[in-house]
């Protein structure tokens, strides 16, 4: 890809507070018309790159280019082109539906004549329309969160920045704001949406995670699954207790979760034959067990990722 059909990139891009190093040389080059996420948990950096790439908090150093403005120079005209939606609601609670949007719409100085037809459009939208006299306040968190995006794509922008955009609402609200999203990629906007939820993460078209600051994967979800340094073993068996208790003294096994009566085992690649390395823990245990090697998730990923991390900082 040339640099024109990349909407963000980003050299060496770094945040400090004191001695504190919270996003540390991340480089990045993101798809313009894309879903691209930041995954990691709290502390990771997601939100602090994101309002480094939003002009609103400047590198200790590297850079970064926004629809190929510089975020340092230009970061007042790029705020014009780009929407923002923090993981707390930050619309005026004391106003109504209504109020909000026009007061959004007045800040990104939308005709009055477009202002309307907008306005009304995003109501539709976002099944709204029935509450624009009801102060945002006393919405629900679904509702909050529609409203949320609405103001955020009011002035109909090129990308979109989402932070933590579903922590608050239930599955079927997050199943159809993720729908809203598809729908505004295809529209060609782009997205960046930072989430620790695994499931979420898998939406999106490529993703970076990071870990205390550091980007230690990107690609998407297949790559990343591809690209994984570790077997994946799943284990079923009636007492996935017993079989875990038998595994986890095996030097080569890096990582036991359980799921239900499953176990997912990652074991590096390094070691050949790992369903036999397991299988034969649990015979030797009189455990009986079905074992099977199976494609990574990206909770594999992750746990295998930040495993090799940790351990290179170790050594």
């Amino acid at each position: 890809m040339s640099d024109s059909e990349f909407a963000i990139t980003s050299q060496g891009l770094t945040r400090r507070f004191g001695s504190l190093i919270a996003v540390n040389e991340v480089d990045l080059k993101i798809p313009r018309g894309q879903i691209y996420g930041f995954l990691g948990p709290n502390g990771s950096g997601k939100s602090t790159t994101i309002r480094m790439l939003c002009g609103l908090l400047t590198p200790s150093a590297g850079s970064a280019q926004v629809l190929g403005m510089d975020t340092r120079k230009e970061s007042e005209k790029l705020k014009q082109l780009i929407g923002y939606m923090t993981q707390r609601f930050s619309l005026f609670e004391d106003m109504s539906v209504m109020e909000n949007l026009r007061f959004i719409s007045e800040i990104y100085a939308i005709d009055r004549k477009s202002r309307k037809t907008r306005v009304a459009e995003l109501l539709e939208k976002f099944d709204l329309s029935s509450r624009i006299k009801q102060k945002a306040g006393t919405l629900s968190g679904g509702q909050k969160q529609r409203l949320a995006l609405a103001a955020a794509t009011l002035h109909k922008p090129k990308i979109l920045f989402l932070d933590e955009p579903t922590s608050a609402v239930d599955p079927q609200n997050r199943r159809d704001f993720w729908e809203t999203l598809f729908e505004l990629a295809e529209q060609g906007t782009t997205i960046l949406v930072s989430t620790h939820y695994m499931d979420e993460a898998a939406r999106c078209h490529r993703l970076a995670i990071l870990d205390q600051g550091v980007k230690v994967a990107d690609g998407s979800p297949r790559e990343l699954g591809n690209e994984i340094h570790s077997h994946v073993i799943e284990v079923s068996a009636e007492d996935p207790n017993l079989a875990r208790a038998a595994l986890v003294d095996e030097a080569k096994i890096i990582s036991i979760t359980q799921l239900g009566v499953r176990l997912r085992i990652l074991i590096p690649k390094e070691f050949s034959g790992p369903v036999e390395i397991v299988s034969s823990r649990l015979g030797q245990a009189n455990v009986d067990a079905e074992v099977e090697q199976v494609f990574p998730d990206l909770e594999d990923v992750f746990v295998a990722v930040t495993e090799l991390r940790r351990e290179a900082i170790a050594a």
